[in-house]
């Protein structure tokens, strides 16, 4: 190894945006280094860009013109005179010809050297270099060969259940989990071309799968002078779809004498790879306490706060630090570990709708005690939650003396933060937070499936006509303040004919349900609902810090409220809810046909228009696909029909509630 330069960096290039950006922005500005922000259309202005001393716009919206444009960022790493890139993580933080290429460029990478990226970003060649250094691996198959008769006779040997993954990524993309011989080689080709879409590649590799297992991954840090150490472990066994909800550290399931035997087997992994800077090996935990190499990741992790947590470090300073050719911060010894922290990640989707990604502009932004948590984010009020990136939007993270301080300091930040005009996964983090095998630690990966279901999502979080009489009393209120602000007419006059008070009818949809509210002004503050049968009184009464008090029967509820038109937002803690108010529109706003329309559930681009204008049509007949936060969403006609008009064409930019098409219903047979 050749002897380490030790150059301190003047000006850091970040290759990302959002959180990360912010969070690496925040570390360089306290160790004096000037920042430069790159940035695509969708991001000209935004919170992340304007905290950097410098910013370069690298082209257009979609990730792979501006963020996944190599070339791009080195050439605003040259125009802005940065000497180093910090590469965040996602985009091109584990891509090894990037890596390579800053070091050719003569910038400082913040990462690992060019060959450990390229190793351990294939899971087939990582494995077998762990198994070289004697790291435990679960029992598989990466062998080159990659037929379906071979992978079939593989999993025999192997023994169900086992695990299909793509070899060359992660994030669940490329993963199947198959219990049975006859449904394998049907999910090694669902895989197979999952693989080859998401990473270029469709290589596979087997492996038996671990029931009842956790993902407790181990932080590493090496420098450039030898020292490897591991800051602990971090709990990742909450996760949809295998992709991470909620982390924690340390794990409920690992004791001092697990952490130091998972802690050692890790530095000697990163060694065994000559690695440098930040990284993560994650391990699959058996019940019984025996733990499985899975693969490395080889930058800074999304989950890495709660290391930060619980050691008092700042990660992303150690990884400045040791670019510069510096020595670890700390030795093995003098890492010390204190209470427990548990982070949140706050995604732009809807769980009751299989987690569809969401957008829309953030219209109220009320953040959480910072007392409470500490909240990595880069939103802000008038911004937009894109269709172009990843859905997360911030992570909030709760440290305590003990995990139960932790979780409760989370849970009441979560109940505090409010984000208005973009759904989230808020209340089921929430109930994820509360629920009884959360609370005692006793949860593995199966958490989520066997908690959280579709079947349960699709109605965890339905309103009751009790939500919908509230939506409807502060609905009067708002609109009432509004004429008032328009006429400069008392507001209370709104709903009264001389002396009499007038009812008003309001008919509201959230999500799928809706709802007739039936409303009658009492006094200046109070209305009367009745909505099926259900009848409130409720005072509502605007505060000075811009939520509104509503009390029914002596019980007030703080309900921080938006109106945007015809959408009522609503947060009062625990669910969140947009009530849309379709009083003047047609029957079947919310039923499961409709009249036909198909609009853009989300902002996208449209993949491919499916059928022509005239054309007749089946019910569940492709029409319009299209394409958002990394996923493709498929529009069909809702009944048999003819299609009467198609508003867009395949490569365009829509938004969402957009027309894409109207299907026509076929007329009954006669007779």
């Amino acid at each position: 190894m050749k002897s380490p330069t030790q150059k301190p960096l003047q000006k850091v290039l970040v290759a990302n945006r959002g959180e990360i950006a912010m969070r690496v922005v925040r570390t360089c500005k306290k160790l004096g280094i000037r920042t430069v922000a790159v940035y695509s259309d969708a991001d000209r202005g935004a919170p992340f860009v304007l905290a950097a001393d410098e910013a370069v716009h690298i082209g257009a919206s979609p990730a792979k013109e501006s963020y996944l444009v190599a070339e791009k960022i080195l050439e605003a790493a040259k125009r802005s005179g940065a000497d180093a890139v910090h590469p965040g993580y996602g985009f091109l933080s584990e891509n090894a010809e990037f890596s390579g290429a800053c070091s050719d460029a003569g910038l400082v990478f913040i990462g690992p050297r060019r060959d450990a990226v390229r190793l351990m970003g294939n899971k087939r060649q990582a494995k077998l270099r762990m198994i070289e250094a004697g790291v435990p691996c679960i029992p598989g198959y990466e062998g080159k060969d990659q037929s379906d008769d071979v992978l079939l006779r593989e999993a025999d040997r192997i023994g169900y259940p086992v695990m299909i993954k793509a070899a060359a990524g992660g994030g669940g993309r490329g993963m199947r989990l198959v219990h049975e011989r006859s449904a394998f080689v049907d999910a090694a080709r669902s895989a197979r071309a999952e693989a080859e879409n998401a990473f270029a590649s469709s290589e596979l590799i087997l492996e038996k799968a671990v029931i009842g297992a956790r993902h407790v991954e181990i932080q590493v840090f090496a420098d450039a002078h030898g020292n490897v150490v591991h800051l602990g472990e971090r709990d990742c066994s909450v996760q949809r779809r295998h992709q991470k909800v909620v982390e924690e550290s340390p794990s409920p399931a690992v004791g001092p004498e697990l952490r130091a035997r998972m802690g050692d087997v890790a530095v000697k992994a990163a060694k065994a790879i000559d690695y440098l800077g930040a990284g993560t090996i994650e391990f699959l935990l058996s019940p019984a306490g025996e733990f499985y190499f899975m693969e490395m990741n080889t930058r800074l992790q999304v989950e890495h706060p709660v290391t930060e947590a619980i050691t008092g470090e700042d990660l992303v300073e150690w990884q400045l630090r040791v670019a510069a050719g510096e020595p670890l911060p700390r030795k093995q010894d003098e890492i010390v570990f204190s209470g427990h922290a548990i982070e949140v990640r706050l995604c732009a989707e809807d769980p009751s709708r299989e987690y569809m990604p969401q957008t829309g502009t953030i219209e109220r932004l009320v953040l959480p005690d910072v007392g409470l948590a500490r909240f990595d984010h880069a939103l802000a009020e008038g911004r937009s939650a894109s269709p172009f990136y990843d859905s997360m939007q911030g992570k909030l993270i709760a440290h305590g003396r003990t995990r139960d301080e932790a979780r409760k300091k989370l849970s009441e930040a979560l109940t505090q933060l409010a984000v208005l005009g973009v759904v989230t996964n808020k209340a089921m983090l929430l109930r994820v937070l509360e629920h009884p095998a959360f609370a005692s630690g006793a949860y593995d990966t199966s958490f989520v499936p066997t908690h959280f279901g579709a079947a349960v999502l699709a109605t965890a979080f339905a309103p009751t006509p009790g939500d919908f009489a509230m939506a409807a009393a502060v609905l009067y209120r708002l609109e009432a303040d509004a004429l008032a602000a328009r006429t400069g007419l008392p507001g209370e006059l709104r709903g009264w004919n001389s002396a009499l008070p007038c009812p008003s009818t309001v008919r509201l949809v959230e999500g799928d349900v809706e709802h007739v509210a039936h409303v009658t002004p009492l006094d200046a503050t109070t209305v009367s609902v009745v909505v099926s049968g259900t009848k409130l009184v409720a005072t509502v009464v605007p505060t000075a810090s811009g939520e509104v008090l509503v009390t029914v029967d002596d019980h007030s509820v703080r309900v921080r409220a938006h109106l945007d038109g015809a959408r009522l937002w609503l947060d009062a803690g625990d669910v969140p809810r947009v009530f849309e108010d379709v009083t003047y529109r047609g029957k079947g706003a919310a039923d499961g046909e409709g009249d036909g329309t198909l609009t853009a559930p989300i902002d996208g681009k449209v993949l491919r228009v499916a059928v022509s204008e005239g054309e007749v049509v089946k019910k569940g007949q492709l029409v319009v696909a299209l394409e958002a936060m990394k996923m493709e969403f498929l529009l069909t006609a809702p009944f048999d029909g003819t299609i009467a008009s198609i508003g867009v064409s395949a490569s365009a930019q829509v938004g969402a509630r957009a027309v894409l098409a109207v299907v026509k219903k076929a007329e009954p047979a006669a007779g």
